[in-house]
C-alpha cells in the first residue's frame, strides 16, 4: 500500500525511496541495539517491548495524513522490528547447536508464510481504505504482544542464566572477529543480491511479459511456498547430513544460477526454472547463515552477534534499491546480472567460515593454515 499512499501526498520518486529506505535505515541501527540490551537485561523484555512499539507504529501510519508522518512511521517501525535479533539470539537460546539450523529455518518459514499471504491480504484490504490494512496489522501486533505476555517465558542458558557478567560487545568489536566479520559480509551480499529481484522483477514481469500485479503474485506465491517447505520441513535433514558451511555455498551456487538465467527465456514458463533455483537457493543458504551466527555467539552477546548480523541486511535494503533501479534503466537484464555477482562473491567468501555445528573453530588469519580439509 506504501507507495499507493505517499503518492496520494504527492510524493516524488526520490520522496518514496526516502521513505521506503527508511525502514531499512532503522532497521540496520537498532539490530545491534536491541540485541545488546537483551543481553543486559533479558530476551523477554526486549521482546514485549519491540512488539508493543510495533503495534503503536502501525497505528500511528494508519492515522498518517502527511508524507512527514508517513516517514516518521516507517522509521518506529524498523527500528522496533529490528527485534528479529532478538528473537534470533532467543532460538540460539533454548536449541542445541545440532538443532540449530532447522529452527533457523522455522523462522525463515515463518516469513514465507508472512510473505505468502501478507500481500494478498493487504490488497483486499486495501481496497476499503489505505489505513485499513495498517490498523489490521496493528492488531494483529496487539494480539501478537498478548500472546507473547502469557507464553513467552525468559530463556534459560541465556546471558542471565548463565551468570554472565562481562559487559555485550558492541557492533564495531564484534566485527573485529574474522568469523562475525565474514559472516557479516557473506549476509550483506547475499542481502544485496536478493534485493535486485526483489525491486525489480514486478518491472521486468511488465516490461518483458506484460504480466500485471495480480498475475506477478502468484509467481511470488510459489516461490514462497517453495522457500517455506524447505525452511520448515526440509533444513531438518539437511542439517543432518551436511555441515552448515556445504550448505550456504550449496544454495550460494544455486542461485548463482538462477539468477544469471532470469532474463535469459523468452516465455514465462521456462522462467519458472531459474525463479525455482532462487527459491530452493535461499530456502537453504539463508537459514545455514543464521545457524553459523549464532555459532559465533557465546551466552553473554548472543544478542549483539545476531544483532550485527541481521544488520549487515538491513544495510544492503538502505542501499540495494536503489542499486536496483539505476541498473534496470541502464538495461533491464542488469539488475540479475549483478545479482549472480553478488551472490558468487559470497558463495566464494562463503568458503573461508568454519564448518558449523560441532565445528566452529575460529577463521584462522589469513596466511595461516587451518587444519582442515576445506574441500
Amino acid at each position: 500500500m506504501l507507495p499507493y499512499w505517499a503518492r496520494e501526498f504527492g510524493a516524488s520518486g526520490l520522496e518514496l525511496g526516502l521513505v521506503q529506505s527508511s525502514y531499512a535505515l532503522a532497521q540496520f541501527v537498532a539490530a545491534p541495539l536491541w540485541g545488546r540490551l537483551s543481553d543486559r537485561i533479558g530476551r523477554r523484555p526486549v521482546m514485549l517491548g519491540t512488539i508493543a512499539g510495533t503495534a503503536l507504529s502501525l497505528a500511528w501510519l494508519g492515522f498518517a495524513n502527511s508524507l512527514a508522518a508517513l516517514l516518521v512511521a516507517r522509521l518506529l517501525a524498523g527500528g522496533f522490528a529490528a527485534n528479529v535479533s532478538v528473537a534470533t539470539a532467543y532460538v540460539t537460546d533454548i536449541t542445541a547447536e545440532e538443532e540449530r539450523t532447522r529452527w533457523m529455518g522455522m523462522i525463515g518459514a515463518s516469513f514465507a508464510v508472512g510473505f505468502t499471504l501478507g500481500p494478498p491480504l493487504g490488497g483486499f484490504l486495501g481496497s476499503f481504505g489505505y489505513d485499513v490494512p495498517m490498523f489490521f496489522a496493528a492488531g494483529l501486533a496487539t494480539l501478537n504482544l498478548a500472546v507473547g505476555f502469557f507464553v513467552l517465558k525468559e530463556p534459560e542458558g541465556g546471558s542471565q542464566d548463565a551468570g554472565a557478567t562481562a559487559e555485550p560487545r558492541g557492533r564495531f568489536e564484534l566485527l573485529k572477529d574474522v568469523s562475525v566479520r565474514r559472516l557479516f559480509l557473506c549476509y550483506l551480499l547475499f542481502s544485496l543480491a536478493v534485493t535486485q529481484l526483489e525491486n525489480m522483477f514486478q518491472y521486468y514481469m511488465i516490461d518483458a511479459f506484460q504480466w500485471d500485479v495480480f498475475e506477478v503474485s502468484w509467481i511470488l506465491f510459489g516461490m514462497a511456498i517453495v522457500m517455506g517447505s524447505i525452511q520448515g520441513g526440509g533444513m531438518k535433514k539437511l542439517a543432518e547430513r551436511y555441515p552448515e558451511r556445504v550448505l550456504v555455498t550449496a544454495g550460494g551456487a544455486i542461485m548463482v544460477l538462477g539468477f544469471f538465467f532470469v532474463p535469459v527465456p523468452g516465455s514465462v514458463a521456462w522462467l519458472m526454472l531459474p525463479l525455482f533455483f532462487l527459491a530452493v537457493g535461499r530456502g537453504v543458504s539463508q537459514p545455514s547463515l543464521m545457524a553459523l551466527a549464532s555459532f559465533q555467539a557465546e551466552a553473554g552477546d548472543r544478542g549483539s552477534v545476531m544483532g550485527t548480523f541481521q544488520s549487515a541486511a538491513s544495510l544492503a535494503r538502505i542501499f540495494g534499491p536503489a542499486i536496483a533501479g539505476l541498473l534496470y534503466d541502464f538495461s533491464r537484464e542488469l539488475p540479475f546480472r549483478v545479482g549472480a555477482a553478488f551472490m558468487l562473491a559470497m558463495t566464494l567468501v562463503a568458503l573461508t567460515l568454519p564448518r558449523g555445528a560441532g565445528g566452529k573453530e575460529p577463521v584462522p588469519p589469513a596466511g595461516e593454515p587451518s587444519g582442515e580439509d576445506t574441500a
